[in-house]
């Protein structure tokens, strides 16, 4: 029986009218949250958005309702709306540009953590069934002038719908958007279309290839006996779980008896590794980072001009660039399909120190060791058995099926297993002897179901103080102490103080014993307390 075919422009609508309303489950549910249903002014603001959203969904449709395109471009709009959809609904997350710089830089191990059967039947539902229906549907195109004209008429009857809209609603419009900015990045799936977009043309304002060199003036201070600096990079750890800040619960048994000393007012530059790794190693503070207008080299490319080795150890999907131009070693390489534990880079570490020459070693090294730490959303997977001190554990990637309590069971699991890893570096730096210091910071931290939001990466202008609050742990032997002659008793009187990551370049560069133009002083964290 031969199906009996359609207009392009009426598959436009069907396909716009059911993204709008089916694939817009987490914008309905936000609306509905905050009172804008049980009111008739708030009730005709919800039908404009949607009206909103249903107008631009078709208009920009209709530029693509062509023989050869409308069919390939509506299957690759309803995969994209059914993804977002899923982890919207799952995680409370939004889509804006810094959350797709995260996807396409993720590698298949933190891809497959985020694979459950949920995911599955919302791309089925949302996508598969109506993609499948679609590509049986017979489709009735016009000659190219007649179909030329539709689709202007239909562009321009949604801009029209687009406009009286926005005058009927614009003063609610306005103030609901400006108070609640998340609901912009909820919009799917113009949201992923829009900021999918703006990480496409990164590359064309800010050229990875050409970087602006920094530190040619670069010097290390000389030392009786050879630095070394191990700087600790932490993942999703958040502040008010390490039990040295306050957290009710032992999650820092270890550290304790180290003698560390802990910042409890330290804050990130992003909420997402993509942002924040590249911040913290660059010269440039969170405002300037984010609006330069050209690349340059970072802290890792100045130590090494100081003559220092650089080492970068890594446990994650990647370094973001800031390791590009420094020896590195990948743990995860050596794992296989099992849990690569974060304890692994320090043997990694020693066999590549064990290979240097004793005039390598004279010069002073510098190790960054890049953690898995409490990655999510597979938290339980990021501590062994031993160190499962609260149960039961959310042992599912969607977190939502879970209690509230068994998720930060498994988060504060991962937490003591990082605090048995950086007891265990202070350790191997003891065991090396001598003029040796640790720095540990997490790159953001997490939101762990408060106001049904899980994992992390939100704008940094509305994210939670659980994704921007994170630990700053430091340690530094006798010796460092006496070299640099910096106090370990006053960084504990300052350990109330805020410190942000526009201070860690600085801080790394006065630790390391380091001068160079582009070292301030004043944003030095660590400066106050050298004798």
């Amino acid at each position: 029986m031969t199906r009996r075919k359609i207009h392009s422009l009426w598959l436009v609508l069907a396909a716009s009218l059911w993204m709008t309303l089916a694939g817009n489950s987490a914008l309905w549910q936000r609306l509905a949250a905050l009172g804008l249903m049980k009111s008739l002014s708030g009730l005709g603001f919800v039908l404009a958005l949607g009206g909103l959203l249903l107008a631009s969904l078709a208009g920009i449709l209709a530029l693509f309702a062509w023989k050869r395109s409308l069919k390939p471009v509506l299957t690759v709009l309803l995969l994209v709306t059914a993804f977002a959809s899923h982890f919207m609904n799952s995680f409370g997350i939004v889509i804006d540009p810094s959350m797709v710089t995260n996807a396409v830089q993720t590698d298949v191990r933190e891809t497959s953590a985020l694979l459950n059967l949920g995911l599955a039947a919302n791309v089925l539902c949302l996508a598969l069934i109506p993609i499948w229906l679609i590509w049986r549907q017979p489709v009735a195109y016009g000659t190219l002038g007649r179909q030329l004209w539709k689709n202007f008429a239909a562009v321009a009857l949604s801009l029209v719908a687009i406009m009286a809209l926005l005058a009927l609603s614009y003063q609610s419009m306005a103030s609901t958007m400006r108070n609640h900015k998340d609901l912009r990045y909820l919009l799917n799936p113009l949201a992923g279309v829009y900021s999918a977009a703006r990480v496409a043309l990164k590359p064309w304002e800010l050229d990875p290839s050409v970087l602006h060199p920094i530190g040619e003036d670069a010097r290390a201070r000389a030392s009786a006996k050879p630095l070394t600096l191990l700087l600790v990079v932490g993942e999703t750890a958040r502040s008010d779980h390490f039990s040295l800040n306050g957290y009710e619960r032992e999650t820092n048994a270890e550290l304790q008896q180290r003698g560390v000393i802990s910042q409890q007012s330290a804050w990130s530059c992003g909420t997402s590794t993509a942002e924040s790794l590249p911040c913290m190693f660059a010269h440039l503070g969170r405002e300037d980072f984010n609006s330069r207008k050209m690349n340059y080299e970072n802290l890792l490319d100045l130590l090494q001009k100081a003559g220092l080795n650089v080492l970068w150890a890594e446990n994650q999907s990647g370094c973001k660039e800031v390791c590009n131009r420094v020896p590195v070693v990948k743990v995860t390489d050596t794992c296989g399909n099992a849990e690569c534990f974060d304890e692994a880079m320090l043997d990694a570490v020693q066999k590549r120190l064990q290979a240097m020459d004793e005039r390598q070693r004279s010069k002073g090294t510098v190790i960054v060791l890049h953690q898995m730490g409490s990655h999510g959303p597979a938290y339980y997977k990021r501590s062994p058995q031993d160190f499962k001190a609260f149960l039961p554990e959310c042992t599912t990637n969607a977190l939502k099926d879970c209690s509230q309590e068994s998720v930060r069971n498994a988060y504060d699991n991962s937490i003591r297993y990082t605090d048995h890893f950086l007891a265990k570096s202070i350790d191997w730096l003891k065991a090396r002897g001598g003029n040796s210091a640790m720095m540990y910071v997490s790159d953001h931290g997490e939101s762990l179901g408060e106001s049904n939001v899980y994992l992390h990466g939100l704008p940094y202008a509305f994210a939670p103080a659980t994704q921007r609050k994170v630990p700053w742990i430091t340690w530094l032997s006798p010796e460092f102490e006496r070299e640099s002659r910096l106090s370990s008793e006053c960084l504990r009187r300052k350990a109330g103080e805020q410190v942000t990551h526009d201070s860690y370049f600085h801080a790394v560069l006065g630790l390391a014993g380091v001068t160079a133009r582009e070292y301030q002083p004043a944003l030095d964290f660590y400066q106050p307390c050298r004798g």
